[in-house]
C-alpha cells in the first residue's frame, strides 16, 4: 500500500472523521448486541452503517480514510456471508449454531475495535494484498 495520500481540507477531513466514527459506533453496537442473547437489534443498524460507508467512501478516495471504508464494508460482507453459511446449524442443533455465531460475532467485534483504534490514531488500515 502506498504511503502517499491526497491532501484534504480541514472541513473534509473533519467530515470523514465524523462519518467514520459514526459508522464504527454503529458497527460496535451491532457487534456487542450480537454477543448478548435477545439483543438482536443489529441488522437494521448494520444496514444503516453499510449505506453510510457505501455513500461516503467516494469522498475518502485517495486518502487514508479509504482503507477504513474498505475495512468496514469487507467486514460486514464477510460477516453476513459467514452468518448465512452457518445459519443451517441453528436448524440442526442449537449449540453448534450458537457457537458458530458467537465465533463470528467475536471476530466481527475484533475487526471493529481494531478499526476504531486505528481511526482514532489517524492511521490507515493495513489490508493485506
Amino acid at each position: 500500500m502506498s504511503d502517499e495520500f491526497r491532501e484534504l481540507d480541514v472541513q473534509t477531513l473533519n467530515g470523514l472523521n465524523a462519518w467514520g466514527t459514526v459508522s464504527y459506533i454503529l458497527h460496535l453496537v451491532v457487534a456487542v448486541a450480537a454477543l448478548i442473547p435477545g439483543a438482536q437489534m443489529g441488522p437494521l443498524l448494520l444496514v444503516v452503517a453499510l449505506v453510510i460507508d457505501l455513500v461516503k467512501r467516494g469522498d475518502a478516495e485517495g486518502t487514508w480514510h479509504a482503507s477504513h471504508f474498505r475495512w468496514r464494508i469487507r467486514t460486514v460482507i464477510i460477516a453476513a456471508l459467514l452468518y448465512l453459511v452457518t445459519a443451517p446449524l441453528w436448524l440442526l442443533l442449537f449449540l453448534p449454531g450458537w457457537l458458530a455465531w458467537l465465533a463470528i460475532s467475536i471476530w466481527f467485534l475484533y475487526r471493529i475495535i481494531s478499526g476504531m483504534v486505528r481511526l482514532n490514531k489517524g492511521l490507515p488500515m493495513e489490508i493485506p494484498a
